[in-house]
């Protein structure tokens, strides 16, 4: 066990303890461990270059570990109102295309790559950003409009539809270069 996928777990484990100060009402908590989460998230990946200890758990892990405390901190805000319930659907339904895009280039045998796209990472950006501001806005007096959520909703809503088609063209891309390539042989 290395420091960089100690770190993922850590992520992987704050995800209940997360979820449990949402329940709680504890706001102050959650927006705390949020934060914490997010800093192992940046932490794993640093580490992992400069040590020059990257594995293949690790590989696993750190993915698993963001999309679980993302998919769950949407659920969670969803069901307790803190964001709209359509965006969550948005985001959980863009990453079960992807994974669904995975299973099936996987069970086919298709070697693929998976690189992020550049609207993936600003995807990324913008659904921390609306959890953060979210948690942010229950933690705190209300020294801004909640307007500014609802905004960041939108444009993560967008980046997240966006990203979404983007990685379905390139599956597609994928799926016929194979079969091109199958047809030539």
């Amino acid at each position: 066990m290395n420091i960089p996928n100690f770190l993922s777990l850590l992520r992987i484990i704050l995800v209940p303890v997360f979820v449990i100060f949402l329940i709680q009402s504890e706001y102050d908590k959650a927006l705390i461990t949020f934060m914490v989460a997010g800093l192992t998230d940046a932490l794993d990946g640093t580490f992992a270059r400069v040590l020059n200890c990257q594995t293949t758990l690790g590989a696993y892990l750190d993915p698993i570990a963001d999309k679980l405390l993302l998919v769950t901190s949407f659920v969670t805000l969803a069901i307790y109102g803190l964001i709209p319930g359509w965006l969550a659907v948005i985001v959980i339904s863009r990453d079960c295309i992807i994974l669904l895009g995975i299973a099936i280039l996987t069970l086919m045998s298709i070697p693929y790559e998976i690189k992020p796209a550049l609207v993936s990472k600003i995807t990324t950006a913008l659904q921390v950003a609306t959890i953060f501001l979210a948690l942010l806005y229950k933690t705190f007096t209300h020294d801004f409009s909640y307007i500014w959520i609802i905004s960041l909703c939108w444009a993560t809503a967008g980046f997240t539809v966006i990203s979404g088609c983007v990685y379905i063209v390139r599956g597609v891309r994928i799926l016929n270069n194979s079969a091109s390539s199958e047809m030539k042989k």
